[in-house]
């Protein structure tokens, strides 16, 4: 068992929260963090109580990654770059035979997805995905629900991620200085928080997709500037599982984030999130009573309901903590692997691709495929 983990933070705001929530762990030492901004370091920044320089005096901050891997002696790294920058910065920790929670989505393109999962299979050390929302509250209830032969075999399943934007608010103001990658990232290209949960129950692969995107609506100085407001994909695994998602790039409704619904032979089960007023509901036909039963669709995970360091967008953040420097600690497989990341990473990446086809019907393939091959056919 390894008594005490070091760790060390790639990336600015996520990347300072989970350092801070990291610190909760009496058995982890925040060692180093790395950023191409000094500032994030020695400034106040955003949502934060101080600078990170005075909360952590004995973390040495690093502007050169490199660097950090060579002299900071860590166990971990925490990678929460940009959501299109994440692969390199795991391939270098890797081959370092260091420990990697990676956020997601985990590559950018096909040929990270090769790189990446090359280098995981070569490293002595592991590489878990950062997927919070594989942690909530819903993921966990669909899975006992599956796994008890109460929902059957799922057959169609919808998600939807609806992040509203307000032009000229502190977050919008706040997310584009700090994240250029909000503004140039097609929108179904950050479909992990919807695909991921789903895909906890399907023991196939999604194989075809076909997706449209609704272009530019509006033209308004100060936002983000994404290609297509909305975008929705289909996909299918090949015995012909249908998911089915809608994300945005922009939206004036502030309805509620994340939905999700999921049909099986034998029951049904929902997260169903407006206005704040998340609810779960369910039923299965292995049970006498068919109707629907509802409950609260929070997103702390049941086994945390009563711990009070539990936190983190809802208890979620720090669920992933305390499963991933468990596997550390303990040696065992990771708790989201690589695999499940690029089963909900990749299947975006092919979407894009299919709305730029005008909605073409697309193969999908994954880098443990033997047929595998980063140019898309």
């Amino acid at each position: 068992m390894m008594k005490r983990i070091r760790i060390g933070v790639v990336g600015g705001h996520r990347g300072r929260a989970l350092a801070k929530l990291s610190d909760i762990f009496e058995y982890v030492e925040f060692a180093a963090a790395c950023d191409i901004k000094p500032s994030n370091w020695y400034e106040k920044q955003w949502l934060m109580p101080g600078a990170f320089s005075d909360l952590f005096p004995n973390a040495v901050f690093y502007e050169d990654y490199d660097k950090m891997l060579d002299e900071a002696e860590l166990d971990v790294v925490i990678v929460e770059t940009g959501a299109d920058i994440h692969a390199e910065f795991c391939i270098k920790a890797l081959e370092r035979n260091i420990h990697v929670l990676s956020d997601i989505p985990n590559v950018a393109n096909l040929d990270e997805a090769d790189r990446l999962w090359k280098a995981a299979e070569k490293s002595s050390a592991m590489i878990s995905t950062g997927a919070n929302p594989n942690e909530q509250k819903f993921t966990v209830l669909l899975q006992d629900f599956y796994n008890k032969g109460l929902l059957g075999k799922p057959y169609c399943m919808e998600a939807e991620y609806i992040h509203w934007t307000l032009p000229g608010s502190e977050e919008n103001i706040h997310l584009n200085e700090n994240g250029d990658w909000r503004k140039l990232l097609a929108p179904i290209r950050y479909c992990t928080h919807s695909l991921g949960p789903l895909q906890t129950i399907l023991e196939e692969e999604l194989r075809t997709v076909t997706c449209f995107g609704t272009g530019q609506q509006t033209d308004e100085v100060g936002t983000m500037m994404y290609r297509d407001d909305m975008m929705c994909a289909q996909f299918q695994t090949d015995s012909g599982v249908i998911v089915r998602l809608m994300r945005n790039g922009r939206c004036r409704a502030n309805i509620g984030h994340h939905n999700y619904r999921v049909f099986g032979t034998e029951g049904y089960m929902e997260r169903i999130d407006r206005f704040d007023k998340p609810v779960i509901r369910y039923n299965s036909f292995r049970e006498l009573d068919t109707g629907l039963k509802e409950i609260g669709g929070e997103f702390m995970p049941p086994a945390y309901a009563n711990n009070e360091k539990a936190t983190g967008h809802g208890g979620m953040d720090y669920a992933m903590l305390d499963h991933f420097f468990d596997a550390v600690r303990f040696g065992k497989e990771p708790p989201i692997s690589l695999r499940a990341g690029l089963l909900m990473t990749l299947p975006g990446i092919y979407a894009e691709e299919s709305a730029k086809r005008g909605g073409q019907i697309m193969r999908m393939k994954y880098p443990w495929d033997e047929d595998f091959s980063t140019i898309m056919e």
